[in-house]
């Protein structure tokens, strides 16, 4: 009776850790170039009540097994790199990238981290950083008298200065893949971090292989969608109502049991 109530004690905890992730995309769905997490169940040990195949004495063979199980966990949280779709802003420094890749930025510890957001700016250097001032790796610098800048699907930005009818490159932008994108670790702002299991990255111009291309004056959305978020979470919610009533009835039961031997 006791089995009862912890299998399904497994299956709510693993039900909260569902609804933390849809929490999640749901809040993260105008994030620009978010990508949704979705959690994966695996279930637990079973007890081998009876094993299936000949018995003891040889008298006769057992077709199926007897097992009990013990619940389920969530086992990952995977994220899903679908693409997003791409919203027009014109904003000269919004870029969005169509097809694979992540734009590689340093962070202030000088770690190499990665991202989708294309939402980028100017620093106080005429570097191309991202929103929380991180540049663009390779960096990027803009004159401060250019009067445009344009950025092309390949990566290639160029400047125009007064005075000048020729545009200036000023350098270009590279994308990086990687083997398992599942194994990057977010740490938040919009990025990641390589790991072991995502493998090291392979950094290239734009439309090279399997690199995605770039488009400037705009940006990536989040790629949650709202109505299976919802339906996701109505789908949890009745997952956790249903082993809360397990442990309501496996509780009468006990109670049941516990009188009669009173």
């Amino acid at each position: 009776m006791f089995r009862s109530l912890q299998i399904a004690a497994t299956g709510m905890l693993a039900q909260e850790t569902q609804l933390d992730t849809i929490a999640n995309n749901m809040a993260n769905a105008n994030t620009t170039g978010f990508k949704r997490q979705a959690a994966e169940f695996e279930d637990l040990l079973y007890q081998n009540v009876r094993t299936a195949g000949p018995t003891e004495d040889g008298g006769s063979t057992i077709p199926t097994e007897t097992q009990i199980g013990s619940g389920s966990r969530v086992v990952a949280t995977s994220r899903s790199f679908a693409q997003g779709t791409l919203t027009q802003t014109g904003n000269t420094y919004d870029l969005g990238i169509q097809g694979k890749g992540f734009f590689q930025v340093m962070r202030p510890n000088g770690d190499m981290a990665y991202t989708r957001a294309g939402a980028l700016k100017l620093d106080n250097q005429g570097r191309i950083v991202t929103s929380d001032g991180f540049p663009l790796q390779p960096p990027v610098t803009v004159p401060n008298n250019a009067t445009s800048v344009t950025v092309g699907s390949d990566g290639t930005v160029t400047a125009t200065e007064p005075n000048q009818t020729a545009a200036v490159p000023l350098g270009q932008i590279q994308l990086a893949t990687f083997t398992n994108t599942d194994g990057l670790n977010s740490v938040g702002q919009n990025l990641y971090e390589a790991t072991a299991s995502s493998g090291q990255p392979t950094s290239g111009a734009p439309g090279v292989g399997a690199l995605g291309t770039l488009q400037q004056g705009a940006l990536e959305a989040s790629n949650v969608d709202i109505v299976n978020e919802m339906v996701n979470l109505i789908s949890a919610q009745r997952a956790y109502e249903i082993n809360s009533k397990v442990v309501t009835a496996a509780d009468e039961m006990l109670r049941n049991a516990t009188s009669m031997q009173g």
